[in-house]
């Protein structure tokens, strides 16, 4: 007889395992979180910040925005960076004091070379061989805004880098700008 009631003992903590991972998984998929076929798209489910950010600004009556990134460098440093701020906040900030940040941005060659300072070419001399970006001196004059916009910073004569705390939210405005 005490046979029979560890095999019922089992039994029932094996059912009750099962129930609580069948009410896990009702869970995240009522939820959006999480996927049907089980880690099919892990990298989707971790881009998954929605049910994050409700829950941290559940006060805020406007709601809100949240954005990160973790990211490797041009040397291949990893940069994490996340900024969160309720609706209101953002409203009544002052949004003529980013002019100078937003307009730097808005120069295509600047944006190409931004593009290339990322990708690894930090030397003028090697942004003045990429084609279309004008002469030296037409590329020092958009580094230089980019670095008063705070976009860029020297890194020794004649190289620049893209500074790490800026990383992640000069990706954020290109991701935000193709959607």
């Amino acid at each position: 007889m005490s046979g029979d009631a560890s095999s019922n003992d089992a039994l029932a903590g094996r059912v009750a395992e099962l129930a609580r991972r069948v009410s896990e998984l009702e869970g995240r998929l009522g939820s959006g979180t999480g996927s049907p076929g089980g880690d099919k798209e892990p990298v989707a489910d971790a881009y998954r910040v929605l049910p994050q950010l409700r829950e941290r600004l559940r006060e805020a009556a406007r709601g809100g925005v949240l954005f990160a990134g973790s990211v490797a460098g041009p040397g291949g440093e990893r940069v994490e960076w996340e900024r969160s701020a309720a609706t209101e906040s953002v409203l009544e900030s002052d949004w003529s004091e980013l002019a100078d940040a937003l307009g730097a941005l808005g120069q295509p060659v600047r944006l190409r070379l931004l593009q290339a300072l990322l990708e690894g070419r930090t030397a003028v001399a090697e942004l003045v061989e990429l084609d279309g970006l004008g002469t030296t001196g037409q590329i020092y004059h958009h580094l230089r805004q980019l670095v008063s916009a705070g976009w860029l910073e020297t890194a020794g004569r004649g190289h620049y880098q893209v500074p790490p705390t800026r990383l992640v939210p000069l990706l954020v405005v290109i991701t935000a700008a193709r959607h």
